[in-house]
């Protein structure tokens, strides 16, 4: 098994989320691109934001964006 591309743009997105608060969400705009909208939507429906475009991560969000924010880290070492 290996990441599709949806999974890819679900993890993009969930590193834009700040872990520092839970008081900044995103808003993911109509003119965005197509993948980044649907990606936004998918997690939406899996119960890891708030609403359709962004807003705030849900518990469950909170943790899945604290392991893609630490793979990233481990993929990416500064």
């Amino acid at each position: 098994m290996q990441f599709s591309q949806d999974n890819l743009d679900e993890l993009n997105i969930l590193v834009r989320y700040k872990l520092t608060t839970t008081l900044e969400g995103i808003k993911v705009h109509t003119t965005a691109a197509p993948a980044t909208i649907d990606a936004t939507r998918r997690l939406f429906h899996k119960g890891l934001v708030t609403l359709a475009d962004g807003g705030y991560l849900t518990t469950l969000g909170h943790e899945a964006a604290e392991h893609a924010h630490a793979m990233l880290g481990l993929l990416n070492p500064s």
